[in-house]
């Protein structure tokens, strides 16, 4: 389960970034006047910016949303390793000069 919340959260955060960076600035009207303001006119005379406003409010949301499981999944664990060191497993011990048979 957590595993599936990481990658919707990762998702999620993927989808923010290119959102915001579609989205035109407020100074970005001044080239509009300029001669391009026909690009405007497909989503409506508003221009995108409800449309992008509004779906990036919901991916928001969700991000949040998902970042609260992530920290409930986190807080719930039962052993916490101090290190990363903690989760390797150990070496094998080396063999000693006992340990070697001989051909006798």
């Amino acid at each position: 389960m957590e595993t599936i919340v990481v990658v919707v959260h990762v998702l999620l955060s993927v989808a923010l970034i290119g959102l915001v960076l579609i989205q035109q600035g407020k100074g970005a009207d001044a080239g509009a006047s300029f001669g391009g303001g026909a690009s405007a006119t497909v989503f409506g005379s508003r221009g995108s910016a409800g449309f992008l406003t509004r779906t990036t409010t919901l991916i928001v949301i969700a991000f949040f949303a998902t970042s609260i499981a992530l920290f409930i999944f986190a807080a719930n664990r039962d052993t916490v390793p101090s290190s990363v060191t903690d989760t390797v497993v150990p070496a094998v011990e080396e063999n000693t000069a006992s340990d070697i048979p001989t051909n006798d």
